[in-house]
């Protein structure tokens, strides 16, 4: 079996965005709709005080409540382990916004553009109407994934297959692969490093995994 997984290394994120605008460039996504953004968090008390940024968005659960709760069946669970969503199904009830603990759900129920009521011309190009009133959420660049298949390519490894979001990280943070194949990348990081996965007590088996030291 396969179980397509993203990792981030927390000791490596400096909070500077690449991967919140590379997923906006790439997916298309309307004003006020990050399908990846980086949650700024600090700790500690002056003057031992601590800043960490956490990328953040879907975690493509093995358990989704998500899907669990949409009554059309239009949230569904991939043989690869991603869950996506079929925006001719979908009627926009919300209940899987709601479900989500991680927050990763959008509906847009306005058509936005980024300066005015009149779209640029690229926004024009790339509006998908599909995605009006309807949930979307971060894929994995699920086309790319499965562009991996028809071309002899492996996520996670070659780019043109690999979530945009980790092609663009300057510092290295993301990873992606097949957490099932002992020789990817995302598997010899579990290994060798102590992690944790966010809402891991909810039971939702989040297939997204922060590093924070090595083992």
């Amino acid at each position: 079996m396969t179980r397509y997984i993203m990792t981030a290394d927390l000791r490596r994120c400096i909070g500077c965005q690449t991967c919140t605008a590379s997923c906006r460039q790439t997916n298309a996504t309307p004003p006020g709709v990050q399908w990846r953004s980086v949650l700024d968090i600090e700790s500690g008390e002056f003057p031992d005080v601590r800043r960490s940024f956490v990328p953040v968005g879907c975690q493509h659960c093995g358990d989704p409540p998500c899907m669990h709760v949409c009554p059309t069946t239009a949230t569904y669970q991939r043989a690869d382990g991603l869950v996506e969503i079929d925006y001719e199904k979908c009627i926009g009830c919300g209940y899987c916004a709601v479900a989500c603990p991680y927050q990763a759900r959008h509906i847009t129920r306005r058509i936005d553009f980024a300066y005015s009521a009149t779209p640029m011309a690229n926004e024009s190009a790339r509006f998908d109407e599909r995605r009006m009133s309807v949930a979307t959420k971060c894929t994995f660049c699920m086309d790319r994934v499965d562009a991996a298949k028809e071309n002899g390519l492996t996520p996670g490894v070659d780019p043109e297959v690999t979530p945009a979001c980790v092609n663009s990280c300057i510092a290295g943070v993301l990873a992606f692969g097949d957490k099932e194949d002992p020789n990817s990348k995302v598997s010899k990081l579990l290994e060798e490093t102590q992690h944790f996965r966010m809402h891991e007590e909810l039971g939702t088996d989040p297939g997204f995994y922060y590093i924070w030291d090595k083992k």
